[in-house]
């Protein structure tokens, strides 16, 4: 009898041991998600220095902060730092060009981080070489994690403040998925103090959904706030819930080859920094960066079903950007831009969002629309050269916002000839 209640046991124990494991692996997974209501406790919540009551955070004035993208060891030096600065508009700096309020062309640049250009220095971002090309200063009013709706209200409440001829309005595909949720968390995991108002389309028309959070101490608990949380992000009931691992965490681990091999690099990634030396001949970042890129597959596809489901809200939000350049006399210029998992999986499948750009097109004849994907083709085909080659996850690099500032200037020199 005794050897058979040892044997239990140590089944027991060892199920015990593989579910702990497997819960902690989860949690490292960017595709799944553990809590609804992860504790924020004060100390993360004090570093949260880009809160605002009324766009749930931006860019605050006259700020530098230098950013470490990872690509070195402990011990080894520094090579990846970038800087990020924001003058008195909290614009980011433009080192090419000072504002110059009597300048004949002012040009200004709104949207979400592929905008604001993370990942590159102040000097390497398409604004500075934008700016030299057309010898003006240009603003850079890009948000982290900004969608189409957070760049339209900071917009229409930076404009007045500082005006300019010419506003594009820079946004990644994500965007059809950011102007449907409240809290960033139900669709990005992880993401827990992102907490934003956003529109809703009604009998007449937008509807603005304010941010349920007043003060950034509402964010301690945001548990109270759960049944306005869940009614207005969409993504609650349609990526959040499908995508809540439970009990036994085990089976949820195990249930695809891409969880163990993404836990196996991250491991790889750990055990390098503790002991301060790389293994040789494995890249284990780079190797993360990839499992994450296909994991991140099933949420390229759940955005390109947003574009069919959810159109109308996405050309209402553009409808509002040409109204608003019209009232406010500006030329409006729409720019879609790829974050790196839409360009690998565009690369075989298409773009996205179909034929967006062909439809503002024809419904806008004040609206100058890009498609930067079709600018920025790789002769090889490798689209992952256009991107920073480590960091945080794949924002274009200075080559690449070069060749974005040359396809910009371009469209404000033929709108100077039409004029």
């Amino acid at each position: 009898m005794l050897p058979f209640v040892a044997i239990a046991i140590a089944l027991a124990g060892g199920i015990v041991v593989l579910e702990v494991t497997s819960y902690r692996a989860l949690e490292r997974l960017p595709s799944v998600a553990t809590e609804e209501f992860p504790e924020i406790d004060r100390e993360l919540l004090g570093k949260f220095s880009s809160f605002d009551p009324e766009l749930g955070w931006v860019p605050q004035p006259n700020r530098e902060k230098q950013k470490d993208t990872g690509d070195h060891l402990p011990g080894e030096e520094v090579r990846s730092v970038v800087t990020y600065s924001t003058d008195e508009y909290a614009s980011r700096v433009c080192p090419a060009k000072d504002r110059d309020e009597n300048a004949d062309l002012t040009v200004s640049t709104y949207g979400d981080s592929y905008c604001f250009c993370r990942e590159v220095d102040n000097d390497e971002t398409f604004q500075h070489y934008l700016a030299a090309e057309l010898d003006t200063h240009v603003a850079n009013y890009g948000g982290g994690n900004y969608g189409l709706d957070q760049a339209l209200m900071r917009l229409k409440r930076k404009y007045p403040e500082d005006p300019t001829d010419h506003v594009f309005m820079v946004v990644t595909a994500s965007s059809i998925a950011r102007i449907l949720s409240v809290w960033k968390h139900y669709q990005e995991f992880g993401n827990i103090l992102a907490v934003k108002p956003r529109y809703v389309l009604g009998d007449d028309g937008l509807e603005r959904v304010e941010s349920p959070v007043d003060e950034k101490a509402d964010l301690l608990d945001l548990e109270s706030k759960a049944d306005f949380l869940r009614a207005y992000d969409f993504h609650y009931d349609h990526w959040f819930e499908p995508h809540f691992a439970t009990r036994p965490y085990t089976t949820d681990f195990l249930e695809k080859g891409e969880h163990l091999r993404y836990a196996g690099y991250t491991a790889g990634k750990e055990l390098e920094r503790r002991f301060g030396r790389s293994v040789p001949g494995i890249d284990f970042d780079r190797a993360q960066t990839q499992s994450a890129l296909r994991l991140e597959q099933p949420r390229v596809r759940y955005h390109e079903r947003l574009f069919e489901t959810h159109e109308p809200l996405f050309d209402a939000l553009i409808e509002e950007f040409v109204d608003y350049a019209d009232d406010q006399e500006f030329e409006p210029v729409f720019v879609m831009v790829q974050q790196l998992r839409y360009a690998k999986y565009e690369a075989d499948h298409g773009p996205i969002y179909g034929d967006l750009m062909e439809r503002l097109d024809d419904r806008y004849d004040e609206l100058t629309t890009i498609d930067m994907a079709t600018h920025l083709s790789p002769d090889d085909g490798d689209v992952e050269s256009l991107y920073v080659e480590r960091g945080e996850g794949g924002h274009y690099s200075p080559e690449t916002n070069a060749e974005i500032a040359d396809v910009l200037a371009e469209v404000v020199e033929q709108r100077a000839v039409v004029e």
